[in-house]
């Protein structure tokens, strides 16, 4: 008989919690959507950031590019020749003029420096219209060797691009000149 009077009470504290009601549901709703919303942000914030990293890599990857070309072809590096000096490129333009080695073996030191150049250009441009496609939204590379006192030549390679699509997630309100990011390498050769 004590059983059926346990049991009663137990059905009575049930009934009496009827559930959530249609204003609690709503606030738990809206606090979910500010949760999902602030995740979306953080993650197209991430994928600009990771974009803007992979831009960096390649770039990096492309200095030391023209740096393995000129140990290659120290002769042409070297000064008084620094064949592979070269201001910011312009764009390439295909046939580069001094790339009439392409179809056959390039016979001089300085022929096979514009050679590199012209190969370099290529790599560094996404923008250019050549097949393949560079790797670098609008990139561009310059290459400057200085010899010392000591005899020592130091290249340094800059590497420059356009970097619009992660800066202007990253860096709102910065000016437009922020935009283009560069890396710069300093070895001696």
């Amino acid at each position: 008989m004590t059983m059926k009077i346990l049991k009663l009470n137990q059905r009575g504290e049930v009934s009496r919690s009827k559930g959530f009601t249609l204003i609690e549901v709503l606030v738990s709703l809206v606090i979910l959507a500010i949760g999902l919303l602030g995740i979306a942000k953080l993650m197209l914030v991430s994928s600009h950031a990771n974009d803007s990293a992979y831009l960096r890599s390649q770039a990096t990857a492309l200095a030391y590019q023209m740096l393995d070309d000129m140990r290659a072809n120290r002769q042409a590096a070297l000064p008084p020749a620094s064949s592979y000096n070269t201001a910011a490129a312009a764009p390439v333009v295909f046939p580069y003029p001094g790339v009439a080695c392409v179809g056959t073996a390039c016979t001089g030191a300085t022929q096979v420096a514009l050679y590199d150049l012209f190969q370099w250009g290529m790599r560094l441009d996404a923008n250019s219209g050549l097949v393949p496609a560079g790797a670098l939204p609008s990139g561009r590379g310059s290459v400057t060797t200085v010899t010392d006192a000591n005899n020592q030549t130091t290249v340094t390679i800059v590497v420059s691009w356009n970097d619009t699509v992660a800066q202007s997630t990253l860096n709102v309100g910065a000016p437009a000149a922020a935009d283009t990011q560069s890396i710069t390498l300093e070895t001696v050769l």
